[in-house]
């Protein structure tokens, strides 16, 4: 699978899973550590955690573990770092304070179609 499908894979799963304000970023031109970010929020940590939980096994269909993990305990920042992409997911209050999308404003938006 392509990065930009698996992008559009993760999305979808997210918003399947009524997560909102969901945003993909090209950032190879940008960001010497990863090549996209997918970046997204849930209501509260339980629903950040079960977000993180829904992309984890989306991707472990494809038999893509990811390298890292940080912040699953916590939920309200957690990141999945797959090496070529990145996933971000916050409740509301952390993603405004640390616009990400504010940081990485150079990266490219990518277009993925949400069912």
């Amino acid at each position: 699978m392509t990065d930009t499908i698996l992008i559009q894979a993760i999305c979808q799963k997210i918003y399947d899973k009524h997560g909102f304000n969901i945003l993909a970023l090209d950032v190879h031109d940008v960001c010497s550590m990863t090549d996209y970010f997918v970046i997204a929020e849930g209501t509260v940590d339980r629903h950040v955690q079960a977000l993180s939980q829904a992309v984890y096994e989306v991707l472990l269909e494809q038999k893509i573990k990811p390298l890292r993990i940080e912040g699953g305990k916590e939920g309200d920042w957690i990141v999945l770092d797959y090496g070529d992409f990145m996933v971000h997911l916050f409740i509301p209050e952390l993603r405004e304070k640390y616009q990400l999308e504010q940081v990485w404003k150079a990266g490219k938006v990518v277009d993925v179609k949400l069912l």
